[in-house]
């Protein structure tokens, strides 16, 4: 019963980036905010993992934590850049 809290509290925590990346035109800021989620949405799929017991749902997370910031990062960059 309390990790479903627990997911939820999370899920509640991803509107608030979503809620910046909708308002702000600034695609450094959006790109920030994109990372964020990206960042909350890694740390509820590894706690669904060891919830499950599953360490390739696990794998997949620390995948998308490691490498998925980054590029995001990168392109965010890279489009500054370009303006």
């Amino acid at each position: 019963m309390n990790l479903h809290i627990v997911l939820m509290v999370m899920i509640l925590a991803l509107l608030i980036p979503m809620y910046e990346a909708w308002k702000d035109d600034d695609i450094w800021q959006t790109t920030l905010a994109f990372s964020s989620i990206a960042s909350k949405t890694s740390i509820m799929i590894l706690v669904v993992s060891i919830l499950r017991d599953d360490w390739m749902i696990g794998l997949g997370g620390v995948i998308i934590l490691s490498v998925g910031n980054a590029s995001l990062m990168l392109l965010a960059h890279v489009i500054r850049r370009l303006n």
